[in-house]
């Protein structure tokens, strides 16, 4: 889907609104920059999944909420008012930052999944010899 976003944009936003009409140059503009957001959005969500399923495997659930609480209310809320408001990049800021706080709990999700030995995550196994 995220390779429909950036390569086809024009496509899927001509689902909705007539692109070559001029009133909708503007709407169209802003679509395009969302979509490329919203590709961006698709892959760092895919991975978050994966990697909170992964330790949800493992029984890991305490972590993994604190690090969605932290990357999507704080640093992706945090980040996209930064970038909506203080930067001016209004609506796209707002998405870039929540897509960025997104990323943020992908890359803490796989962090803790290769550290999980470390910290003591695998199931202890009973195996008789």
């Amino acid at each position: 889907m995220a390779l429909i976003f950036v390569l086809a944009p024009d496509f899927l936003i001509s689902i909705f609104i007539d692109v070559s009409a001029p009133g909708n140059a503007e709407v169209a503009a802003l679509a395009v920059s969302f979509l490329a957001i919203a590709a961006i959005f698709q892959i760092v969500d895919g991975a978050q999944v994966v990697g909170a399923g992964m330790l949800r495997g493992l029984h890991d659930t305490t972590m993994p909420m604190l690090f969605a609480l932290m990357g999507y209310w704080f640093i992706g809320i945090g980040l996209g008012a930064g970038l909506a408001f203080w930067q001016g990049w209004q609506g796209v800021g707002i998405w870039t930052g929540l897509a960025g706080g997104l990323s943020v709990v992908a890359l803490l999700m796989l962090a803790r999944w290769i550290m999980r030995e470390r910290l003591g995550l695998l199931p202890f196994l009973n195996v008789k010899e």
